[in-house]
C-alpha cells in the first residue's frame, strides 16, 4: 500500500491526500509504466534510455495551465538537442491526449498516460487520491536514470520555471 500524505496540497479549497513518497535529487529514477497515445503499454525510461528526460506531471491536459505548460515545452523541444526528450504525463485517457495534441499541434513531446496503473503517480509521489489526478511536478532524469532535478508545485495552478528546467537538462546532457 502506498504511503498516504495529507496537507501538501489543496484542491478545490480542500486538503487532499498525496499517495507515494516524494522523489529527491540524486536518487535512482523509479520505473514508469505508461500508455502511449496509441494505447501501447511502455516502460518510459527503457524506451528513452540514453537520453535526458524532462518529465512533466500534469493534472489534466485539458486545463488552462496544463495546456499552456505542454505548449511551452513543445515549443522548447523543437530547439533542443535530440538527446533531450520532454515527456508530459497525466491521468487523461490516451484518446483524450491524442485528440488534444492533434488540435493543439503538439508534435515535439512524448505525451503518455498514467491512467491504467498509476505507477508514475505512486512511484513519484504525485497521485492525488481524492481526484485520481497527478499533482503538478517536474523531474529531470539523466541518461543513466538518475534524478537530477525535482520541483513539486505548491498549487495545481503554479507553472514550473521553464528556463531553469531547460537549463538543467542542457547542463546534464553536457
Amino acid at each position: 500500500m502506498a504511503n498516504e500524505r495529507f496537507g501538501l496540497l489543496t484542491v478545490g479549497g480542500s486538503q487532499v491526500t498525496i499517495l507515494g513518497e516524494d522523489i529527491i535529487d540524486g536518487q535512482q529514477a523509479p520505473e514508469i509504466k505508461a500508455q502511449t497515445l496509441k494505447w501501447e503499454s511502455i516502460d518510459v525510461l527503457s524506451v528513452t534510455k540514453g537520453k535526458v528526460r524532462i518529465i512533466a506531471a500534469l493534472p489534466s491536459i485539458e486545463t488552462g495551465v496544463c495546456d499552456r505548460e505542454t505548449r511551452k515545452f513543445n515549443e522548447e523541444a523543437a530547439s533542443l538537442d535530440d538527446d533531450i526528450v520532454i515527456i508530459p504525463i497525466s491521468m487523461d485517457l490516451p484518446y483524450t491526449q491524442a485528440r488534444w495534441c492533434a488540435a493543439a499541434g503538439i508534435d515535439q513531446v512524448m505525451m503518455v498516460s498514467d491512467h491504467m496503473e498509476a505507477s508514475f503517480g505512486l512511484n513519484y509521489g504525485c497521485l492525488v487520491k481524492e481526484r485520481r489526478i497527478l499533482r503538478r511536478a517536474i523531474f529531470v532524469v539523466d541518461q543513466n536514470d538518475k534524478i537530477r532535478y525535482v520541483a513539486y508545485m505548491s498549487a495545481l495552478g503554479d507553472e514550473p520555471d521553464y528556463a531553469e528546467v531547460i537549463a538543467v537538462a542542457k547542463n546534464v546532457l553536457s
